[in-house]
This record gives structure tokens, C-alpha cells and sequence, in this order.
């Protein structure tokens, strides 16, 4: 199976800013829009890959969990990231609608929705729904066919925002949409060997009365957090689960906490 790197994809190095990450897509957008290679179809499947590595790698969180990924399992991060991520995840939030609209105004290439349909086909769809003091447009990717499309459907956005788009969708649709559970934020405190070397962490889910074991990535830093896909709140009508987020802290050594004691003592 091919392994997939969005650093590579991009023609970048894993320390590119958020302004470097923007300029390398929107090169390589010019270069392998489907309206400048009508004669290479290959290109479409090129194209997919830096809209999807761009998706994620200008995503500060998204782009966070492939590092780690890709810090522990090297070639096959891009398989385990799909694993908990689908089309829809990936591009919610991102700005490559109004790229693909700027380069449509500036070099009268077809509009983003025309392109997205003919990359997915009947899995991709738009919608917009305008209503006195309210307007709502947005995108939502499925798969199968008949009711089973509905269910598969996943949400541009979580909160009133979200709730919005599912009153649109509904008025459009005529359905019920499934709704994603609530993610659950905790935090586990790992000492200082733990953090460095990784590896698997017993932990405990109050919230869900179960036993976890969570592999720690080697060398995790205080502050970032490890997700676990699917193991938070139920979704509702059929929805996917939310995730859970751990959020590390790291023990201090009982000689720095004897030093830092004193030294407050000394204030």
C-alpha cells in the first residue's frame, strides 16, 4: 500500500509556518488544476492529495495529531490518521473553498463546489438556506446510497453554529441528522521516564467506569494532548462517538519539588 506523507505532498519541511504552508498549496493548486490539465486526468488524483495534506497541515490541531502520529509510526501515520478521520473531518474549517474562488475570479476556472463534485462524485454535496436574519451554506460529504447516506452524513460545524446547519439540512433534506457525541477532556500525569521513553499507560475513564491503555508517544512534551478517537460521548441518531482528549502533566522529581519549596519559602 502506498504510504502517504502530507509534509511531502506539500514540498515542505516539518517546520513550515502557517504562511509557508498557505504559498506551497497555493502553487501546487495552480499547477495541477483540473482546468489547466484536461489533458492528464492523472492530475485529478494528484490534486486530491494537496487539497487533503493542505486540509490537515493548515489545521493547528489536526496538524498537531499527525505530528504525533507521525512521530511515532513513521511511513504509516497517514494510515492510522484516515482511520479516525473521514473527508468530512478533514475539510471542516478549512479555507480551500476561497482559494479555489480566488483562482476562479482571477483565472476563470470552474467554481470549488464543481470541482469537489467531480473529485467525489454523489458523496460530495453543497447547500445553502437563507432565511430573514439568518443565512447558512456549507458541505457535506456521505457515502452509500439511500437512507444509509443520510446517517454517514458528519456536520461542517459542532456547536449553535452546527445546530444551524442541521436546521438547513433538515428544511433541505427533509431528514433527521445524526448528531456527533460530546468529546470528554481529562488529564493523566506521566513522570519524567514515562514522558521520554512512551509507552503503554494504564488509565482510568471515571466518566465511563472503563479501563484504558494509552500508548504514549516517546519524548511527549507537558501540555500537548493525546486523542483517543471515538471514546467520548455517544452520538445521538446515530452519530459517530466523540473523542477523548488527554492532556499531559508531567510529575516533577521530589528533589525539584524540595528546591522549588524552599524557594518559595524564601520569597
Amino acid at each position: 500500500m502506498e504510504q502517504k506523507d502530507y509534509y511531502k505532498i506539500l514540498n515542505l519541511g516539518r517546520d513550515a509556518g502557517q504562511k509557508q504552508i498557505k504559498e506551497a498549496y497555493r502553487k501546487l493548486a495552480f499547477k495541477y488544476h483540473p482546468d489547466r490539465n484536461k489533458e492528464r486526468p492523472e492530475s485529478a488524483e494528484k490534486m486530491k492529495r494537496i487539497n487533503e495534506a493542505y486540509a490537515v497541515l493548515s489545521n493547528p490541531e489536526k496538524r498537531r495529531e499527525y505530528d504525533m502520529l507521525r512521530q511515532q509510526f513513521g511511513s504509516s501515520a497517514h494510515n492510522r490518521f484516515r482511520k479516525n478521520y473521514s473527508e468530512q473531518d478533514i475539510f471542516s474549517g478549512s479555507d480551500i473553498n476561497q482559494i479555489f474562488e480566488e483562482m476562479a475570479k482571477t483565472f476563470g476556472f470552474r467554481r470549488h463546489d464543481e470541482i469537489f463534485r467531480e473529485f467525489y462524485g454523489q458523496g460530495y454535496r453543497t447547500f445553502e438556506f437563507k432565511k430573514p436574519g439568518f443565512a447558512a451554506s456549507g458541505f457535506v460529504f456521505s457515502s452509500g446510497s439511500g437512507s444509509e447516506k443520510h446517517n454517514q452524513m458528519q456536520f461542517p460545524l459542532q456547536g449553535p453554529f452546527g445546530k444551524l446547519y442541521q436546521y438547513a439540512l433538515k428544511k433541505i433534506a427533509g431528514v433527521e441528522l445524526p448528531e456527533k457525541g460530546a468529546d470528554i477532556n481529562d488529564i493523566i500525569h506521566l513522570d519524567p521516564l514515562k514522558a521520554q521513553q512512551g509507552g503503554p499507560y494504564a488509565y482510568f475513564l471515571r466518566k465511563k467506569s472503563i479501563k484504558l491503555i494509552v500508548k504514549i508517544p516517546p519524548r511527549i512534551r507537558e501540555g500537548q494532548q493525546i486523542r483517543l478517537a471515538k471514546m467520548g460521548e455517544a452520538g445521538k441518531d446515530g452519530g459517530k462517538p466523540g473523542d477523548l482528549y488527554l492532556k499531559v502533566y508531567i510529575k516533577k522529581p521530589l528533589l525539584r519539588k524540595i528546591k522549588d519549596f524552599i524557594s518559595h519559602l524564601h520569597k
